[in-house]
């Protein structure tokens, strides 16, 4: 792989328009509003089959669910786990072909205006979950949150754009630490909301679409519209106009000829390693609550304090630990120091024979994706031109989207037919890979 450095096309000391805490909070705001449906699944899919019965889209697609789960020689729980597999694979699927679109037309037009259009097409899928009376109305929103929820990648460009390259790195723990506490907050807000149900005190608004799931959707709604205030009031545009007047090209590509059409090595390099890992991490997230319910009994609630646990170690890694790291380490060492602690933590996961061991594997899983993640966002930023921040890293956010396409149907199916330890140390080999492939990145000059 190629080890000579780009050419520092970002001014070393840049002025600041946006603080970083302005973008900590869109993108807070924003994970929060995106997380609050991850603990409803299940019941979810029982309600539209309530509703819905056999027939119609949900029928279809659960007869096929069946039928594969039937081919894989386990219908007591693969049904479940493939058809939540599959609406979050779209989901998924729709961030991976518009991350990489948002990322250059904010690279054109500025991160505000994207950011802005963005956000209230997510609150308008959130405002369609609202009054989802039926499964198809609810897919649709799901679609329509997916394609605008690829918006991340602006916010994380913005990042790029008021940070010197010699705080880049440190910068990104940062976006990784709102991510983490947005992803512990939201499924919280979600299963608290969830209790409330307004069909119980006003059954006259099943007529207009109201579900028992309104009261989340509403609250995501709610957040949606208050982040898109916030962007509107105090979210500065960070991109000059003599940057965007130089880009050309934003027109929606196929995001594959996206990821081929990267000439830098390094860029591709770091994107194979983030990919890799991301596929052995999001493993990780779908196994984790199935193992611990298996091995330990582990109740809901139980699997909620776990996921809990994971998130807080994950914020203060990234949001405290690695902030600090990278004043005196390098990205590379820091990357190549986080796939080996990751390794070690899925497979003391995998074999744990206690819940202390289980809680220990967790905790170093926690610290290496903590330091992982800062790291692999900091070196696509370092290594791109400042005038492609946000083509680049909108492609590095859709590989992790792809990675959320089709990990988790995977993840489940290896689980419920080959076992708990296929699937970690299954992840433990590809953090390793990750590991050797990321030996051969050069660190950037800053």
């Amino acid at each position: 792989m190629s080890s000579v450095p780009s050419p520092i096309t970002a001014p070393s000391a840049p002025s600041r328009p946006l603080s970083l805490g302005v973008i900590f909070l869109t993108l807070y705001i924003d994970l929060i509003g995106f997380s609050i449906i991850f603990p409803l699944g299940p019941d979810l899919l029982k309600h539209y089959l309530t509703v819905d019965g056999a027939g119609g889209l949900l029928g279809w697609l659960l007869t096929h669910v069946e039928s594969l789960a039937r081919a894989l020689g386990n219908e007591s729980h693969l049904p479940e786990v493939l058809f939540g597999g599959i609406v979050s694979s779209l989901f998924s699927l729709l961030q991976f072909i518009f991350a990489p679109f948002w990322g250059s037309l904010s690279d054109k037009h500025g991160r505000r205006p994207i950011l802005i259009f963005t956000v209230a097409g997510t609150a308008f899928s959130y405002l369609l979950w609202v009054v989802s009376g039926s499964f198809w109305l609810f897919l649709v929103s799901r679609l329509i949150a997916g394609a605008f929820g690829g918006n991340l990648s602006v916010a994380t460009a913005a990042v790029a754009d008021v940070t010197t390259r010699q705080e880049r790195s440190k910068a990104m723990g940062l976006v990784g630490a709102a991510f983490g506490l947005g992803l512990v907050t939201g499924p919280a807000i979600g299963g608290f909301t969830a209790r409330y149900n307004l069909l119980e005190h006003f059954p006259s608004l099943a007529a207009w679409g109201i579900n028992p799931f309104s009261v989340p959707a509403l609250f995501s709604f709610a957040l949606g519209l208050v982040n898109v205030v916030w962007i509107v009031r105090r979210f500065k545009e960070t991109r000059p106009p003599a940057a965007r007047a130089q880009v050309t090209e934003t027109r929606l590509r196929n995001p594959i000829a996206a990821i081929l059409s990267l000439d830098d090595a390094r860029i591709r390099g770091v994107n194979l390693v983030a990919f890799v890992y991301s596929v052995s991490f999001v493993a990780m997230e779908s196994a984790l609550v199935f193992l611990s319910a298996q091995r330990f009994g582990y109740t809901a609630w139980a699997n909620a304090v776990l996921m809990c646990f994971l998130g807080g170690c994950s914020i203060v890694t990234q949001g405290l630990i690695v902030r600090k790291l990278l004043l005196r380490v390098s990205e590379t060492r820091v990357l190549a120091g986080g796939l080996i602690i990751s390794t070690l933590g899925l497979l003391f996961i995998g074999f744990a024979p206690t819940p202390h061991w289980l809680y220990a594997g967790v905790g170093l899983l926690a610290l290496g994706s903590g330091l992982v993640n800062p790291s692999t966002t900091g070196l696509i930023s370092l290594y791109a031109g400042a005038d492609e921040q946000g083509r680049v890293l909108g492609i590095f956010r859709s590989l992790g989207s792809l990675s959320r396409a089709i990990t988790p149907i995977a993840a489940g199916v290896i689980f419920w037919t080959l076992g708990s330890k296929a699937v970690f140390v299954g992840g433990a080999v590809l953090a390793a890979s990750a590991w050797l492939a990321s030996t051969r990145l050069p660190q950037p000059v800053k």
